[in-house]
């Protein structure tokens, strides 16, 4: 998939942001509690096992949970990565207020 694709699917994604070398989209998610993002990372571990399209996910301070999407297989982006990305976005969360 070509950066331009990229952009115009991530413009129904709002927070969700391309990498600077076009082969993942990303979305940093802070949570309220170190619980609520491990409440979160399940409920996206049941998207990804039933769309059989998996993340890489981090969690740093506790509390800081960044997705990242890519389709290993090619190296890049397709247009699964953008579906399971707005899956994760549907999902309830319990984010830290602003």
């Amino acid at each position: 998939m070509g950066g331009a694709e990229a952009k115009a699917y991530l413009a129904n994604l709002p927070g969700w942001e391309l990498s600077a070398d076009g082969r993942l989209i990303g979305r940093t998610y802070v949570m309220r509690w170190f619980m609520d993002a491990i409440e979160f990372i399940q409920k996206i571990a049941e998207v990804a096992e039933a769309e059989d399209h998996h993340p890489d996910i981090h969690l740093t301070g506790y509390r800081r949970l960044r997705i990242e999407l890519m389709t290993h297989a090619i190296g890049g982006l397709s247009e699964n990565d953008f579906i399971v990305a707005a899956k994760v976005d549907s999902l309830p969360k319990q984010l830290k207020p602003s």
